[in-house]
């Protein structure tokens, strides 16, 4: 079974130079750097790292308990513009994005548009 968790369509809003002549934000490369911590690199040019502890404990769903384990966890691969672990679970950009930026303050309207905060 594969589980895609949060895909939402970019709006490419232009006055936002984040997202400027993008069509949908994807992930060029990832690389696991310990803790449940990924460091990623979009294809806007914009790098951070994104923090999954508190979604793989704190959500309830059972395919989040399976990659509890940080050696399956760190078992990753960049496909399709986002991160996937085995073909069968993988995190959608806009969400992993969030995470690794949720504290940058010119980036709040852009998540509002997507769901991510209030």
């Amino acid at each position: 079974m594969k589980v895609i968790i949060s895909r939402k369509q970019v709006n490419t809003n232009k006055s936002n130079h984040w997202f400027r002549d993008i069509a949908m934000l994807e992930i060029c490369d990832a690389k696991y750097v310990g803790d449940y911590k990924i460091y990623l690199v979009f294809n806007n040019g914009r790098e951070g790292i994104a923090n999954l502890e508190k979604a793989l404990f704190n959500d309830i769903r059972s395919v989040f308990s399976q990659f509890r384990d940080k050696e399956r966890f760190a078992n990753f691969k960049v496909d399709h513009g986002t991160v996937i672990w085995s073909d069968e679970f993988d995190l959608a950009s806009e969400y992993l994005f969030y995470l690794a930026f949720q504290d940058n303050p010119e980036l709040q309207t852009k998540f509002k548009e997507w769901g991510y905060v209030a």
